[in-house]
């Protein structure tokens, strides 16, 4: 059956996961913590809204020890079925989270960043290519890593993570948790 150009069509397993992820929220700044926050807030809304759950929300500063510690530590958590990452992401000296995370990886998951820079292209222009937005799994859970900007993590998340995120963690076979 062909699709009409533009349309879109859910597939049948995305619709079948059985419970919402728990999930970690890391935003890497060294700047914005607490209520200066504006995209870890967004990435936690969204989640929420979604039927996600946010079972630990951290900061750390513009670092690869403290960014790979975090994710660790939020890895090391029986209950987190991904670790989300917010900032960090672009060209800039400071940003390392990519490099960071990178030791960690079990497999990348190179089509979440191509996807992001595709629906990223008609927000912000060329721009879109500087983003090294990306996934990938460690230890069995999903890993992902966004800009800092409230925009284009509200992008990610409507456009690629959340209409996949409960199939990608059913796929990696994390079980169920009681809450």
């Amino acid at each position: 059956m062909a699709l009409k150009r533009g349309a879109r069509r859910a597939h049948a397993h995305a619709a079948d996961a059985t419970r919402p992820a728990v999930c970690a929220v890391i935003t890497v700044s060294d700047s914005r913590r607490g209520g200066d926050d504006t995209s870890g807030a967004a990435l936690t809304a969204l989640l929420e809204r979604a039927g996600h759950v946010v079972a630990m929300r951290g900061w750390v500063g513009d670092d690869a020890a403290a960014i790979r510690r975090a994710v660790k530590e939020s890895l090391a958590r029986a209950d987190v079925d991904a670790v989300l990452i917010t900032g960090g992401t672009g060209i800039a000296p400071r940003d390392v989270t990519p490099e960071a995370v990178a030791p960690l990886l079990d497999r990348t998951l190179p089509g979440f960043g191509e996807a992001f820079r595709v629906f990223s292209l008609s927000d912000v222009g060329p721009a879109a290519w500087l983003s090294r937005a990306g996934a990938g799994v460690a230890r069995g859970r999903l890993v992902v890593w966004l800009p800092g900007s409230r925009r284009a993590v509200t992008l990610a998340l409507r456009r690629v993570l959340l209409p996949e995120l409960g199939h990608a963690v059913r796929l990696l076979g994390r079980p169920s948790h009681s809450r």
